[in-house]
């Protein structure tokens, strides 16, 4: 009688499957965890590098993605220790033929309501993210012109939206250019030609400067390069009434002619002189 109460309790192959079947679906849903944790954590970087393409003023830090993931993380890898230890203890009971305990769901109940808390708190923190950046570029707006960089790569052309008139901008860089003792070869009123001949024309005008001392020792590496020098930088108003202060890319002129990377400095000084004309 005794004897075969004992068989009775003692655990057959479906038990021990069914056991196994449990364990694995407790490390998917850790592994699930884990895997969705480093996605979040490195939702906060995703964000700053998206400023960064837009050329935001102030990359804004969103360090709080990096704590929910960790915690998800953390969730899962606590999840998949407590499994293996209680497959563990549940095989061990099994084996000694005794009654096991009935399932609980307090596992299941627990990592329920952890993401709840988890889900509620990301979606509080995405609303707010989501505001700051609009009030931030009001503000900025108030303050200063757009100077976000707009670059064509089809014909090496960078326009970056000027903060003064097309006067205003050409004069700033006349001043600048004597100062540095670089030389003005001309001034082309491209506008004031055009009304000269009776047509209509926004303000552009293009303002040709340079040093032999930079631009001979380009010319003997790359004579083409003489083509594309003097160096020259055009300030124009758009139909919208923005002003632009365009030039080539020097990164479009080394691709074009083949340039030394180590002169490459003899005509970067068009991107310094632009960017201070703008402000």
């Amino acid at each position: 009688m005794d004897a075969s109460a004992e068989a009775g309790q003692r655990a057959t192959l479906s038990d021990y499957l069914a056991a196994e079947r449990a364990l694995l679906a407790w490390i998917r849903t850790g592994l699930a965890l884990m895997g969705f944790g480093f996605v979040i954590a490195r939702f906060g970087l995703f964000l700053q590098q998206l400023q960064i393409a837009q050329n935001a003023s102030s990359a804004q830090s969103y360090g709080l993605s990096l704590w929910f993931g960790t915690a998800l993380i953390a969730a899962g890898v606590a999840m998949n220790l407590f499994s293996g230890w209680h497959h563990l203890r549940l095989i061990r009971t099994m084996d000694l033929g005794h009654a096991a305990r009935p399932h609980t769901t307090n596992l299941a109940v627990a990592t329920s309501v952890f993401l709840a808390l988890v889900g509620l708190g990301m979606a509080i923190y995405l609303i707010s993210v989501r505001g700051s950046p609009q009030s931030n570029s009001r503000n900025d707006s108030r303050n200063m012109k757009e100077t976000t960089m707009i670059t064509t790569t089809e014909n090496g052309i960078i326009s970056i939206p000027s903060g003064h008139s097309v006067d205003q901008t050409v004069e700033k860089l006349k001043g600048i250019l004597q100062a540095k003792g670089v030389t003005l070869f001309a001034l082309v009123d491209h506008s004031g030609e055009a009304e000269k001949a009776g047509l209509k024309m926004l303000p552009t005008k293009l303002l040709i400067f340079g040093s032999p001392k930079a631009g001979t020792p380009l010319m003997l590496a790359a004579p083409s390069v003489a083509i594309d020098l003097p160096l020259k930088i055009l300030i124009w108003e758009d139909p919208e009434g923005k002003v632009l202060v365009s030039y080539n890319s020097v990164t479009y002129l080394q691709e074009r002619h083949n340039l030394p990377k180590e002169l490459l400095q003899n005509i970067s000084v068009v991107e310094s002189l632009a960017a201070a004309i703008a402000k």
